[in-house]
């Protein structure tokens, strides 16, 4: 599903992620990390957004950086804050968006985007404005914005974080109901306890990769120095 080959990356001048050989393939991975650990940086080199300033990073064998577009096509990245991410006014026009990108007919976008919406718990949110939502709703819209283009995988960078206890669980069982693998990096260990995989992630290197009970344990050791 995913490989880095030897992969680093630098920001700013700074490096901050590298030593990373890893070959993902497990349906629910899991990534914490310290603030400024490199976890989100790592999180967005999966689907092009940041590219390796060494090594290879390969998502269903396509090179993000000799192919960005086919590799952002294979992965549909979830950002913490909705607002980044919704860019029309009403929620029908916010899913159809992608699919016209794509030269989707609009006998095909309607029913497509009607089913999404369904499938969310947002059934009849088409005509809604989108700043009329509670944070949640947007990130289900969200959400919902990056399931109708289908990809193959899905990359949750903190989806949770800005929401209270009510909308952290509609949205994980919304992710939870996704019939796609999904890495997720969040702060809510929680949430990570039914992963399949975990990587810990501290001052730019990975530092435990394990199954969620020895990877959770390390990374509490590592916050608690």
């Amino acid at each position: 599903m995913i490989e880095l080959i030897n992969v680093a990356l630098d920001r700013r001048g700074r490096r901050v992620l590298s030593g990373l050989d890893l070959t993902l393939t497990e349906r629910r991975i899991g990534i914490v990390g310290a603030n400024g650990s490199g976890k989100s940086s790592f999180a967005r080199l999966l689907n092009g957004l940041l590219k390796p300033s060494e090594g290879t990073v390969r998502v269903f064998g396509t090179d993000t950086v000799a192919d960005p577009k086919a590799a952002r096509r294979h992965v549909g990245f979830l950002f913490q804050n909705p607002d980044h991410q919704i860019v029309y006014p009403t929620v029908a026009e916010d899913l159809a968006f992608g699919l016209k990108n794509r030269e989707l007919s609009k006998g095909e976008i309607a029913p497509r985007v009607e089913a999404t919406l369904t499938r969310f718990g947002l059934s009849g949110f088409g005509e809604r404005l989108v700043h009329e939502l509670s944070g949640g709703e947007r990130q289900l819209v969200a959400l919902a914005g990056i399931m109708v283009l289908e990809p193959r995988l899905l990359v949750l960078d903190e989806p949770t974080t800005l929401l209270d206890l009510r909308n952290t669980r509609r949205v994980m069982e919304a992710v939870e109901a996704a019939e796609r693998p999904v890495v997720m990096v969040t702060h809510d260990l929680s949430l990570l306890e039914r992963f399949d995989r975990v990587l810990v992630f501290e001052a730019g290197r990975l530092v435990c990769d394990a199954a969620p009970s020895e990877a959770l344990a390390t990374y509490r050791r590592i916050a608690a120095q």
